[in-house]
């Protein structure tokens, strides 16, 4: 019996920060964890820049309502759904993840949460567990499902290391440098033909 945990940005939407950069013009947060390996240390360069330029959660949750996910998105989840048990494991948070959740069909989300102050400046921001995506996988496992995991940043890594099979889904190249052990999928019909060798 198999589990599909896959990571949510850059593999079936684009990048929030990214596209919060491009529509405000801040350059530093394009910075994402395919740049900055420690969480947190990323994390808090994020929350000091959107203190020093007064962006608050409302302004993060308007670009937000302005992404689609990728081209064929939809339909390779909706893929997933019908041959297997599928979760997605991000580093986003539940106050961003809403839009981009509807518009997959509501695919089931494990992801963070943020501390808001009433004027709506993000304070914080919680995670759900250390290693949550590691984690995530052990806990399958626990329940002796087999995982398949995917995902394209340094903060997958542990999450495919830990899975009976991981793959890299359109990572940058230092990522496929740096972790050569993974087969790499660049569009969804690879990682489809990768998939199906284990569940169909």
């Amino acid at each position: 019996m198999w589990v599909v945990c896959s990571d949510l940005e850059g593999v079936f939407v684009p990048e929030v920060w990214i596209n919060v950069a491009k529509i405000t013009g801040i350059e530093k947060l394009k910075l994402t964890t395919r740049d900055i390996q420690d969480y947190d240390e990323l994390m808090q360069y994020r929350l000091n820049i959107l203190d020093e330029h007064n962006l608050k959660i409302q302004d993060i949750q308007g670009v937000i309502a302005s992404i689609q996910p990728f081209d064929e998105a939809f339909e390779f989840t909706k893929w997933l759904r019908k041959i297997s048990r599928f979760v997605i494991v991000s580093d986003t948070f539940v106050e961003f993840a809403d839009p981009l959740m509807e518009q997959l069909d509501r695919p089931f989300l494990l992801c963070h949460s943020l501390e808001i102050d009433e004027s709506g400046r993000i304070t914080n921001y919680i995670l759900r567990q250390p290693d949550p995506k590691r984690k995530t996988v052990e806990a399958f496992q626990s329940l002796m499902y087999k995982v398949i995991a995917f995902g394209d940043s340094y903060n997958d890594i542990s999450m495919l290391q830990q899975a009976e099979v991981g793959i890299l889904y359109r990572p940058p190249q230092n990522v496929i440098d740096d972790y050569p052990e993974f087969p790499v999928a660049q569009n969804y019909a690879e990682l489809r033909a990768i998939l199906e060798q284990y569940i169909v």
